[in-house]
């Protein structure tokens, strides 16, 4: 599997589309189509590397063609399989706002009290949102966060940290929204 510090998570190959070798892919850069930039990707199978000869948008999915990937049983073998690129040959960032999630793990989080609790393990989206995923160093326990500007509203990469401000807790008296 691909080291995640010195490898960034592009992109997941997903179901083949069509008979002709063509896969769908779910990309994580900001334009979709630019994965097919970055030549070569590293996978997380053992001496498997992927190159898009290829790549189109179609409504909210990628469908790219593989080299090497001429027929339906060879691209849904390929079903699941991440697409890395060396976090050296993408982009340094201009701005300090700009930053990579990958550069999130492992910061120390923090309340606006400046209290620890605990590191960055993870960033999700399971489609509503980002989530933020902090692991308590004492506990083992995680917790997740939404990841936006009211909750993390400061993040420090080159100080390493970032700050959560948890949202408030439902007042008991209120109902649940349904």
């Amino acid at each position: 599997m691909a080291e995640t510090t010195k490898t960034i998570l592009l992109g997941t190959i997903g179901a083949a589309h069509g008979i002709k070798g063509e896969v769908r892919i779910t990309s994580h850069t900001q334009d979709p189509e630019a994965i097919a930039d970055y030549g070569p990707l590293a996978t997380d199978r053992p001496g498997l590397t992927i190159t898009i000869q290829s790549a189109r948008l179609n409504k909210n999915v990628l469908i790219a063609r593989l080299k090497g990937i001429g027929d339906r049983n060879a691209a849904e073998a390929l079903n699941g399989v991440s697409l890395f690129v060396s976090r050296d040959s993408l982009p340094e960032h201009e701005d300090d706002e700009d930053f990579y999630h990958a550069d999130l793990i492992g910061l120390d989080a923090r309340l606006e009290n400046g209290v620890s609790i605990g590191a960055v393990h993870a960033l999700h989206n399971y489609g509503a949102g980002d989530l933020i995923e902090v692991r308590d160093p004492r506990s083992g326990d995680t917790f997740l966060y939404p990841f936006t500007k009211a909750v993390v509203p400061t993040i420090r990469i080159a100080d390493g940290y970032l700050v959560i401000a948890p949202p408030l807790d439902a007042d008991p008296g209120e109902e649940e929204p349904d």
